[in-house]
């Protein structure tokens, strides 16, 4: 069996920056087992997988897995489909497509308008810590900085920062990280150039340092619309790789916005 396996580089406007992904269509779905070797062997923080919706044009289930496990919300392996299914389906027929995407996190759709794609995500609540000082302290330990703000954003915990220099400075401890009670670390602070910045540390999921993450932007929208008041934004992960997001918040969801770049087209053999 053969399987076509494309990488994209997402939220990029060039090759080798923004967050690969690997992205499978297949014409029904695999063992669960398999796919999950597949995004290991893969070993991209995100294998998308893809099936159509019978009797539908733009319509599509779509799976994320790491190499670790699958995860109910992806938004870099969500713009990485729509980019493959821009190069392969719609755009034949309609130059700025819509595609949708049944997933585990409900309906969702991407928009292509020019050379960006903008996906339509729900809004994450954001939710107080009861003993913030606890948590505080516990990602200055690994972090080796004190946070001025924790808010909990089911599953993740959002720490802010002072600046974006320390953002960029930041070199946790990423064992000590794993071992805190959350998915995954969002560290956030204003941005120079932008409204704010961001990085992602999820090594629970089998992801040190994630490039660049559309899902934690349906945090990171409302937690900055509450300080800053504006529901258009523009945002920067600042990874090694680098990413830039511009962000919108439409009330109880938000939009995504960011470029993809094809890196390679192949196939899996098994």
């Amino acid at each position: 069996m053969e399987i076509p396996l494309y990488i994209v580089d997402a939220f990029a406007s060039k090759l080798f920056s923004g967050n690969p992904a690997a992205v499978c269509p297949l014409e029904a779905w695999l063992d669960d087992e398999l796919m999950q070797s597949i995004a290991a062997e893969n070993n991209l923080s995100e294998t998308a997988f893809l099936v159509p919706v019978k009797d539908t044009k733009d319509a599509w289930e779509l799976r994320w897995f790491t190499p670790a496990v699958e995860v109910d919300l992806c938004g870099h392996a969500t713009l990485a489909s729509a980019v493959v299914l821009a190069m392969t389906n719609s755009a034949a027929d309609n130059s700025d497509p819509v595609f949708t995407f049944i997933t585990k996190s409900g309906e969702l759709q991407v928009s292509k308008r020019g050379d960006w794609y903008y996906l339509d995500f729900p809004s994450r609540p954001l939710e107080k810590i009861e003993e913030p000082e606890v948590i505080a302290k516990q990602i200055e330990a690994a972090c080796n900085i004190k946070p001025v703000n924790v808010i909990l954003s089911p599953p993740n915990c959002l720490a802010e920062f002072e600046s974006e220099e320390q953002i960029l400075n930041l070199k946790p401890d990423i064992a000590r990280v794993k071992d805190m009670e959350f998915h995954g670390l969002i560290a956030t602070a204003p941005g120079n150039n932008s409204d704010f910045v961001s990085r992602f540390f999820a090594p629970r999921v089998g992801i040190n340092e994630d490039p660049v993450t559309g899902s934690i932007h349906c945090s990171l929208i409302p937690y900055w619309h509450r300080i800053t008041g504006k529901k258009e934004m523009l945002a920067y992960q600042i990874s090694a790789r680098g990413g830039e997001l511009r962000c919108s918040l439409q009330d109880k969801r938000v939009e995504i916005g960011g470029q993809g770049v094809l890196f390679s087209l192949g196939k899996t053999c098994l």
